[in-house]
């Protein structure tokens, strides 16, 4: 008998926010079981490529069983140096607080692409995020 966790992949796409200055919350899914996340990666359509100080952030948000709460999951910033290539798996950088990453069966995560300064265009894409059972 195995001891290894139940791992599962959930890939959900995200749509574009093509003008830069503008965010955009988009519903993902829920968490199919009591689970810790072990990896959340974002699939751009076309590239990106950060900048300075008008860039975009990205972050996976637990919005709870709820949908009030506003747990980050994982984050990562567009900003200088920091490039994604179209149609290739780009990491998002987890929570360094270990309870970020457990999630409750029903807890609603969330996809928010956030302009920052008057910001960058978000190609649109899909959503990797790989969780454990608890």
């Amino acid at each position: 008998m195995s001891t290894a966790p139940f791992v599962r992949v959930i890939e959900e796409g995200v749509p574009a926010v093509s003008t830069a200055g503008s965010s955009d919350d988009t519903v993902l899914t829920q968490a199919p079981f009591d689970c810790t996340v072990t990896a959340v990666e974002y699939v751009p359509e076309a590239a990106i490529t950060g900048a300075a100080t008008n860039h975009r952030a990205f972050s996976l948000v637990n919005k709870g069983q709820a949908g009030s709460a506003s747990t980050t999951v994982a984050t990562l910033a567009f900003d200088t140096g920091v490039t994604a290539t179209a149609n290739n798996e780009k990491s998002i950088t987890l929570s360094g607080t270990a309870a970020n990453l457990v999630l409750a069966a029903g807890d609603t995560l969330l996809w928010r692409s956030v302009a920052v300064g008057t910001g960058i265009a978000d190609p649109g894409g899909m959503v990797r995020v790989t969780v454990a059972r608890n």
